[in-house]
């Protein structure tokens, strides 16, 4: 046995050969100094020797083991021609050591690196990954790169980093080119073979190119790293964010650069959505959130459903949305009224929506509520529905969504209302609910019945206990505008004056229904001593 054998090498501490120190050192001139001073300082056949970052590992080794047993010989393919390149230079396998060295062979096979196919090209950048720092530091990535640019502007139309017009998500390779030429697509052939490489290839990728981060100002570049996100982001693995940060910090400065003309506010959200998770920047992340935030009355309300993580603090990111309202509000003045309104209507809809969260917190609900000036809204009804939503019961199991809510913080709930924008219909509403506060309930009926016109018009109410006497409405004719006024003008404020009277009366109605609530909460709680506030 000791005749077959004379070395044990250990590979990165981890896997042990047993080779013959003449095979291999007449291949090696790195492996025959090694040996040649061990051998003055210790005993190397009891304890071998020791190789640390060897490229490949155990199998870059085991490969270079084969060609020095084969006489020099070995099969070199796409596969393997970047390994065995990486080993050669590690070992110094060069003509100074013999005629049929391994260096001098894949370097001619490298030679013709610029007639391999594209999927040869792709496969060989992906068989580097695992020694990728020592195939830059040899200059082989260099080199695989340099191809792969060159096939992408062969088979782009246009220019180098264009969409090509025959766009498929297929490699340009004949036996992959079934997609028909109608079936286009917004990326370009090359981005679904690129998005199996590794983040450390297409850092390389766009390091190559001069678009890596602040430097990205490509659209097509931007759409792959966002193709390539989503492919690789998305899955079922987690990524490490450390080798995905530098990729989404690419594609966000692009999506800022580029802005409105290529992508929608719908489009903006999913990129938030996509690089969230990703270990983008602070200032990336704000820059894009300034750019959604000007658009934001383009959303849809599941554009605004942006999940919360989990983490405790709600269903969804109320954060996000709050920070968003004030970036659009910053703008109001270079905008027109109806995108605030529209945004209102949006806003409105979104507190309907994060109402039922039994983890959202009161302050939360009122920065949304009160993010918009009071002009963004023509009626408060849709607030006060996302109000009593917020309050009410969320399952018949639960008595309350937020039971832990005082009289005065309920109070302060009601306070993002503007009473005199809400309608006749609201306001019974919240009159009648036995979550809002009776002080909020006699404050939004004082306003209503401020609502009531005054003497400046062409029938006036008396209000005196709402203008009733024994049940009859006291009117006052202005004899002065009935003169001036036409016979048209007359019967549209009749029918107006009726409107009035049946508003009034309906006012009165629900008025008698709260003292009567009020006079049972009395009787139920006698221990209070304090007075009622009377309400008619």
């Amino acid at each position: 046995m000791s005749e077959m054998w004379h070395l044990q090498i250990h590979i990165n501490g981890q896997h042990t050969f047993f080779l013959s120190e003449t095979i291999l050192s007449k291949y090696s001139g790195k492996l025959r100094k090694i040996v040649k001073q061990e051998k003055k300082t210790t005993q190397i056949r009891s304890s071998g020797i020791d190789i640390a970052e060897f490229p490949g590992g155990a199998a870059g080794f085991e490969l270079v083991s084969r060609f020095c047993y084969n006489n020099g010989t070995l099969s070199i393919n796409v596969s393997n021609v970047g390994l065995l390149h990486c080993c050669a230079v590690f070992l110094g396998m060069t003509e100074k050591q013999s005629p049929f060295n391994l260096l001098a062979q894949t370097d001619q096979f490298l030679e013709e690196i610029f007639h391999w196919s594209w999927n040869d090209v792709v496969s060989s950048l992906k068989s580097c990954d695992p020694f990728l720092d020592y195939a830059h530091s040899c200059g082989l990535v260099d080199k695989l790169m340099s191809s792969l640019l060159a096939k992408i502007a062969q088979n782009s139309h246009l220019n180098l980093l264009s969409v090509s017009s025959s766009s498929s998500s297929s490699s340009p390779d004949t036996a992959r080119s079934s997609a028909s030429p109608s079936s286009r697509k917004p990326y370009a052939w090359w981005f679904q073979d690129m998005a199996t490489l590794s983040p450390k290839i297409i850092h390389s990728f766009l390091k190559a190119l001069g678009l890596y981060g602040a430097e990205n100002t490509n659209l097509v570049i931007t759409r792959f790293l966002l193709q390539y996100l989503k492919t690789n982001g998305g899955g079922a693995i987690r990524p490490v964010p450390a080798e995905y940060g530098g990729l989404a910090d690419t594609a966000v400065h692009g999506v800022v650069v580029i802005g409105r003309s290529a992508f929608s506010c719908r489009g903006l959200f999913w990129v938030l959505k996509l690089v969230s998770g990703l270990g983008i920047s602070r200032e990336r992340r704000a820059a894009l959130e300034r750019l959604i935030g000007g658009m934001l009355d383009q959303a849809k309300l599941d554009d605004l459903l942006v999940s919360g993580g989990g983490g405790g603090g709600g269903v969804y990111d109320v954060n996000l949305v709050v920070r968003l309202i004030r970036l659009f509000v910053y703008h109001y003045d270079d905008m027109s009224m109806e995108r605030m309104v529209k945004l209102g209507f949006l806003i409105d809809m979104y507190l309907g929506e994060i109402g039922p969260d039994p983890a959202l917190k009161l302050a939360k609900f009122l920065a949304v509520a009160e993010s918009l000036p009071d002009c963004a809204r023509d009626s408060f009804d849709h607030v006060y529905r996302a109000i009593d939503i917020y309050l009410q019961d969320v399952q018949a199991s639960i008595s309350e969504a937020h039971p832990s809510l005082s009289l005065e913080e309920r109070s302060r709930l009601c306070r993002c209302l503007n009473y005199e924008k809400l309608s006749l219909e609201a306001c019974k509403d919240l009159a009648k609910n036995p979550r809002i506060p009776p002080r909020i309930a006699i404050q939004a009926l004082s306003c209503q019945r401020c609502n009531v016109p005054s003497e400046n018009t062409a029938f006036v109410v008396e209000d005196h206990n709402f203008g009733r006497k024994d049940n009859q409405l006291v009117v006052y004719k202005n004899d002065e505008t009935e003169t001036e006024c036409s016979s048209e003008d007359k019967e549209e404020m009749k029918t107006n004056l009726e409107r009035m009277q049946w508003r009034v009366v309906e006012l009165e109605k629900v008025c008698r229904e709260m003292k009567g609530q009020m006079a049972r909460m009395v009787k139920l709680a006698p221990q209070h001593n304090r007075p009622l506030p009377r309400l008619c």
